[in-house]
């Protein structure tokens, strides 16, 4: 994988720079960064605050959901060209996920017909999978900027 042109970066933070998940004007959000990307695949990576622990050092459950959603939505941006919103998100948990650690995150344009894109992604730490996602996501009509 290759570092996503800051150029593109910049061009969809300026839509989008108060996301909870990706954007860095959200003090309170993920701030996912460092995206990667080839041909099929985008890869990116988050800290998760202290104020996101569920219980016991476990990170929340909702906030690994709302990463893999994150990296879904930036998968259907950067390869299959344009924003696109959820419409269905399977999530399977593999591994407790602990709450002081880096997150890697994968997604995966599986296929794209039309408005739909069909996605999948994983959520790492130190390379084991904590949870995947299965997701259908529909093109918003805005074309984004790979």
């Amino acid at each position: 994988m290759t570092p996503v042109d800051p150029a593109t970066l910049a061009a969809v933070r300026a839509e989008f720079g108060h996301c909870f998940g990706c954007g860095p004007d959200n003090p309170i959000g993920l701030q996912i960064d460092r995206f990667e990307r080839n041909d099929t695949s985008v890869r990116a990576w988050f800290t998760p605050r202290t104020d996101y622990r569920g219980f016991h050092g476990i990170l929340h459950g909702g906030i690994v959901a709302t990463a893999l959603d994150e990296i879904l939505a930036w998968t259907a941006i950067l390869i299959g060209g344009s924003a696109a919103v959820t419409a269905k998100l399977d999530l399977q948990f593999r591994n407790p996920p602990p709450a002081d650690h880096d997150y890697e995150l994968v997604g995966t344009l599986v296929e794209q017909r039309g408005r739909r894109f069909m996605l999948t992604g994983e959520c790492r730490v130190d390379g084991r999978v904590v949870a995947q996602a299965n997701g259908l996501f529909l093109a918003t009509g805005a074309t984004g900027p790979v």
